[in-house]
């Protein structure tokens, strides 16, 4: 599917007046175009950019890209090349859209579409935080690829090797059971951290977890492989399908990343380890473990000392001072037990007077 003459206010001054939907820039051919597509490639695909002028050019974006019966994937191109749902966008943002609207979005990967050092591991996700991305991966062949919000600065998706261990359909937060994840894929134990289904405005601003688009969320939540069980039903560490954090995000620059300079589908391939399954385990510094949980952690030495290598490294910028594990949980029961016995005292005080 293509579409054709999409030169936008921003990126061509010969624009239509402000009041022009921007549907009346789209030409959607016949749905037969992806048959040229090659088995392990896609043709070249242009991205224009959009700044967006005022409320009436943000409403008739937001319109042309709207999700559709009939064209699905041209609000799935959208929101996944920015990162995105669409009622995030605001005036002054800059969006990208492409020329050509797959059904697939491998088309719009920054990922290699063959992955040659993972040609005998049945699947591995590979992940992005500097392009808030992902790519799913089995032997070698790229099957998925989707938008991520990753960790927040003060509370990052750390690099390095994960495993999926366990998933739930729909999960409360054990941190605060007002967080509900549709479709979550849990990848550290102890930190919590976990693929799944939340609010995408566009930038990391997770509390160290992968958020996705809820279709994303489905398909991985079916796709993936929890950890295996050894003869006598114990679980074996890291052998569900594995996930590398590739990098960590620039947080100099504004909320918006290095995706919407991207002119091309064909701009960036991203380099991927030579040796995936032996990147080093992630380094998560231990006040970001709930404090329940880190009597159970491995090496917990590493944990101790994640935060100092990190800072060395430059994962963790100076000056930024990490938001500790909160259990919101038990302060809200702590609350309501502190009220309770209030208002027995209370209670107490009045049956005495009277």
């Amino acid at each position: 599917m293509l579409i054709s003459s999409i030169f936008f206010a921003s990126c061509n001054n010969d624009s239509k007046s402000e009041h022009s939907s921007e549907a009346e820039y789209l030409s959607l051919p016949d749905k037969n175009a992806e048959s040229e597509i090659l088995k392990d490639s896609f043709p070249k695909i242009n991205y224009n950019y959009i700044v967006i002028r005022d409320k009436d050019h943000l409403d008739s974006v937001k319109t042309a890209f709207k999700e559709t019966e009939d064209v699905p994937e041209l609000n799935k191109m959208f929101c996944t090349l920015n990162r995105k749902e669409r009622r995030f966008i605001k005036v002054g943002d800059t969006v990208l859209v492409a020329d050509s609207v797959m059904k697939d979005m491998v088309a719009y990967s920054i990922f290699p579409f063959y992955y040659s050092a993972a040609k005998d591991i049945k699947k591995i996700i590979l992940v992005s935080n500097r392009y808030q991305a992902y790519a799913c991966y089995e032997y070698g062949k790229q099957v998925r690829f989707a938008a991520t919000n990753t960790g927040k600065e003060r509370t990052p998706s750390y690099p390095g090797r994960y495993a999926m261990v366990w998933k739930a359909e729909l999960r409360l937060s054990s941190l605060d059971s007002t967080w509900k994840m549709p479709f979550t894929w849990n990848i550290h134990k102890q930190a919590g951290s976990a693929f799944h289904k939340f609010e995408m405005p566009g930038y990391p601003a997770s509390h160290s977890c992968l958020r996705q688009f809820m279709d994303d969320a489905k398909w991985l939540y079916k796709w993936g492989e929890g950890e295996k069980y050894d003869s006598v039903k114990n679980t074996r560490y890291m052998t569900g399908t594995p996930v590398i954090i590739i990098d960590h995000f620039d947080f100099n620059r504004p909320r918006s990343g290095p995706w919407v300079s991207l002119r091309s589908n064909k701009d960036v391939t991203l380099e991927l380890p030579d040796n995936p399954l032996e990147v080093e385990e992630a380094l998560i510094p231990i006040s970001q473990i709930p404090e329940v949980s880190r009597n159970s952690l491995r090496n917990k030495q590493r944990y101790i000392f994640a935060e100092d290598t990190l800072r060395a490294r430059g994962v963790i910028r100076e000056g930024v001072k990490l938001i500790a594990s909160v259990d919101f949980n038990k302060l809200r029961r702590q609350k309501a037990a502190r009220k309770a016995k209030e208002l027995e005292e209370k209670k107490k005080l009045m049956d005495s007077i009277n």
